[in-house]
Formats: C-alpha cells, structure tokens, sequence
C-alpha cells in the first residue's frame, strides 16, 4: 500500500464558517482600549506641562485618529478574512489581515479542547475555542464564536478526538 492509500486526504481550502457578526464590535472595543493607554497619558501630560502642551497633545491627537480610523476599519476587514470549519478529519482555521495564516490540525494530532471567555468576549456572548495539537507551530485557536456555539463545538471536538485513532503526539 503506497502512502496516503485508504487514509483520507486533509487538503487546505477556504474553512466556510464565518465568525459571530459580534466579533466586529469586540474587536473594535479591543482597538479602542488599545489606542487609549498611550493617548490617556498624552493627553493628561499635555494638560499638565504647560511647555510641552502642544506637542504632547498633537502626539495624542494622532494617535487617537489612527486607533480610531484602525477601529472603524480593522475588524470589518478582519471579519471578512477570518474563517473556520471542522469536519470529522480535521480543524480547519484562516486568520490575519495582511499576513494571511491558514491552519489545519488533523483530529488525529488534537491534545486538547478548551473554551475561554474573558470579560470583554462575556460582554458580546462570544468565547474562544483553542485546540491543542502536537504541533511545533502551536494550538489553532477560533476566536469570536457565539459562546453556545463554542461549547457545541468544544463538545464535538472532544467526542471526535476520543473516537480517532492516533496518539496525537
């Protein structure tokens, strides 16, 4: 029997599952935070420094504009790219924005399955799914689901894992 005989073949493609339309604002809120630790202290020093006050407000003018045009922006463009599937023989993952990753972790290498939910994704009922693999490159994670959908996909991962041969290592 020649390789790949009788198994089945894993070829990378478009995942077709979209992401909870919920994830743009969670992704914008992140932005916006993000841009808030540098322009907050701008903006007070500005208020404070009699000397530098132009500057170091111009500084936090600019950076206030580029967060906020990146948070308008950003997660449209991201929701667009950001796919994922899983089918019986394996997670299938594509993320980035300029620098565009594609994954795919064969059932067969899966360690572990686990569900996360900070306090921003509790707030838009969203969760991440991070899978585990025996892979150098690390765990394939599948952030901004609807957190139901995440627990039905944690559970369906897990009783896929368990019924594939393998050792996953």
């Amino acid at each position: 029997m020649q390789a790949g005989e009788g198994a089945a073949e894993i070829r990378l493609r478009p995942p077709r599952n979209t992401l909870n339309e919920r994830v743009v604002g969670w992704w914008r809120v992140q932005s916006l935070l993000t841009t808030a630790v540098p322009v907050i202290p701008l903006a007070v020093l500005g208020a404070l420094i009699g000397p530098a006050r132009f500057w170091l407000l111009l500084l936090a003018a600019v950076f206030a504009a580029a967060g906020g045009t990146a948070a308008v922006l950003l997660p449209l463009w991201w929701f667009r790219i950001h796919r994922w599937e899983v089918t019986e023989d394996a997670v299938y993952v594509r993320t980035g924005f300029f620098r565009q990753e594609w994954r795919i972790a064969p059932m067969s290498r899966i360690q572990t399955v686990d569900t996360v939910r900070g306090p921003l994704e509790q707030l838009y009922r969203l969760a991440t799914v991070t899978v585990t693999t025996a892979s150098a490159k690390g765990a394939v994670r599948i952030e901004g689901l609807d957190h139901e959908v995440a627990a039905e996909l944690a559970e369906r991962l897990t009783r896929i894992t368990r019924d594939t041969p393998g050792d996953a290592t």
